[in-house]
């Protein structure tokens, strides 16, 4: 083989591995490219859908606060409902108290009263009775 056919031998297969890097090296350009465009993209959903989700944690916040005022409502409102119970139970003992003393008082009155006709009957609470006025 002749010093001339090596010398373009080696030339052509310089120029192919030169096109064949050319051609990775293009190939390697578009597919970053592509890949920039398709990340660019995902980017922009995902701004559009933070904006979603800023309203969602936005509306999260706001019935959270919503919740939050409606225990202490509550909470507020079981105070006071305690509260009335226990006036209730004062009340409700203070009226014992008097019906007792109101009882003793008739009872000590049947038994001074000759006409009465039950003065060793036992009264019974909340007992009503007429006498004579």
């Amino acid at each position: 083989m002749a010093t001339s056919t090596i010398i373009w031998i080696v030339i052509a297969a310089v120029a192919v591995v030169l096109i064949l890097a050319a051609l990775a090296w293009v190939a390697r350009n578009r597919r970053n490219q592509h890949r920039h465009v398709k990340a660019e993209g995902i980017r922009v959903q995902a701004e559009e859908e933070s904006l979603q989700v800023g309203q969602r944690e936005a509306l999260a916040d706001e019935t959270a606060a919503k919740a939050r005022a409606a225990q202490a409502e509550a909470d507020a409102k079981a105070a006071e409902a305690s509260g009335l119970q226990q006036r209730a139970a004062v009340h409700r003992n203070e009226a014992a108290t008097s019906r007792d003393e109101l009882n003793q008082q008739l009872d000590r009155a049947d038994t001074i009263d000759p006409a009465s006709t039950t003065p060793e009957t036992p009264r019974p609470e909340g007992h009503k009775e007429s006498h004579g006025t």
